[in-house]
Order: structure tokens, then sequence, then C-alpha cells
């Protein structure tokens, strides 16, 4: 008997794995996003700064002479794929497909994710924050915060639209500063929800260990702060995923992809904070 598999199984599957996807992707949607990208690169346009003059009557007027630049992100293909035994669903008592949806998704987010870090790690010239700051070779502190924080208000960055990514020993620093967890000092309810969402202007994101790489630490932990329209994010090929069954392997094959780029467009709204775990 020949093996068919139902566009309506594969039009379900479809649709759960975008909705995991997108509950995992904790970096999406902090960047400047370009979607239908056609072609390997795309050029993300920085539009320079310029001072106004005073008005002098009947002389010529003075232009800003403001410069243009741009910078690249290169399209990188990826896939998450894994095969679903038929013999083996027989023998399992749980919902193979289900069970690979989530695995597969969680690939596809985390690999998301890691185009976004390394992008954040390769900026050129960022601002830095030392792990001095705060005591010598100390964790993530306030002392920390207020100087990402400075960093970006003396380059006139914009309040709104900052995010800050830090590894979950980060957090488990935070937690122990009073000023963190104090209703005196913050609104957030650190203790009670083990978390930290906001504070001092940031939208904190946390993530542990990935075997991706993660939150990079090559000696000490390098954790980030950014502006929204400082990085660049590109996709030519959306996540998409199909299910196909293969006769030699006696096995439907459960994969999903997609193809992005990411980099950094000013370093100006770039911080780099050095933490000691």
């Amino acid at each position: 008997m020949a093996q068919n598999i139902t566009a309506a199984f594969v039009t379900l599957f479809d649709q759960e794995v975008k909705q995991a996807f997108q509950g995992e992707a904790i970096l999406r949607g902090t960047m400047r996003t370009r979607t239908g990208v056609q072609g390997n690169t795309v050029k993300f346009p920085k539009i320079g700064k310029g001072v106004a003059t005073v008005r002098v009557p009947q002389t010529d007027v003075t232009p800003l002479n403001v410069t243009y630049s741009q910078v690249t992100a290169t399209m990188s293909d990826f896939i998450a794929a894994e095969y679903s035994d038929i013999f083996h669903q027989s023998h399992v008592n749980f919902n193979e497909r289900t069970e690979l949806v989530q695995v597969v998704s969680k690939a596809i987010a985390r690999r998301m994710d890691q185009l976004c870090i390394d992008a954040l790690d390769a900026a050129a010239a960022p601002s830095t924050v030392a792990t001095s700051v705060g005591g010598a070779g100390t964790n993530m502190n306030i002392e920390k915060l207020r100087a990402a924080a400075k960093a970006l208000n003396q380059k006139n960055v914009p309040s709104e639209g900052r995010h800050l990514l830090m590894h979950s020993s980060q957090l488990d620093a935070l937690l122990g500063e009073t000023s963190v967890t104090s209703s005196d000092f913050a609104t957030v309810k650190a203790l009670v929800r083990g978390e930290v969402s906001s504070f001092m202007g940031f939208n904190i994101l946390t993530m542990g260990d990935r075997d991706e790489g993660g939150v990079p630490k090559p000696s000490t932990r390098t954790c980030f702060a950014w502006h929204k329209d400082s990085m660049g994010y590109a996709e030519s090929m959306s996540q998409k995923s199909e299910v196909n069954y293969i006769p030699e392997k006696t096995s439907f094959l459960v994969s999903s992809m997609f193809s992005a780029g990411s980099v950094a467009i000013d370093d100006d709204g770039i911080v780099k904070i050095s933490c000691t775990e």
C-alpha cells in the first residue's frame, strides 16, 4: 500500500510549529527587521547627522554635508530535521508528531537567536562596560546597568526600544540586589516572579546555556544592551515546515527551515557589558 500524507496533516503541523517557534525565540522583534528579501544579501542604510547653522541674510546656505553609508547582512541557510519511523510510532505511547513539533521549532528558534547574538558580538566599536564596574570582578549589578544606560544616553540613543540580553547567572546576581527587588526602588515583583523583565529603561531578556553558543563567555560573560534600530535582521526565507514520506527509510521526514542574516547597523546604539561569574 502506498504511503500518503494528507494535506490536512501538513497544514496542521505547519501551524503548530509556527506557534511554538514564536513563543521560543526571545530576540525576535528586538531589531530592525526585513522579510521577503530577494537575493543572498540585504543592505541596511545608515544616515549621518549634522549641525544647524545660523542663517545670515544675503549669504549662501551652509549644507549639512550628511554622510550616507550602509551595512550588509548575508543570508545563511538553516534546517532542523528528524525522521519519524512508522514502526516506532506503533511502539511508543505518546504522539511523536507533537514532540517533534517542539524539537524542530525550538531548534529553529535557538538558531535564529544565535544569528542575532553573533551579530551583536561582531559589532566593531560599541561602548563597553568593564567587569570592574561596581566592584572588582563582579557579576551584573546596578552600577553596570547604570553605566550601560549612561553610555547610550551620551550617544543620544532614544529611550524607547532599548533591550538588554544576559545569561541566567546575571539574573541571579540582579535578584540579589536590593534596588531591583525592593518595592521602594522598583515596581517589578522580582522575588515573586523570579524574573526581571524591565529595569532602568531596558527590556531585559534572559537565556540559559545553549548548545549553539548562547550569551558568549570567552573568559568573562559578555552581555549586550542595544537599541532596536542599531541592529538589523533580515529573512530571505521565513520559517516553513514540511512533512514528507521517505520510502527508503520507511519514515516521515519532519523538517523546518529558514534563511536569514543579522548585522550591527550603528555601534553607537550597542553596549557590551562584561560580567565575572
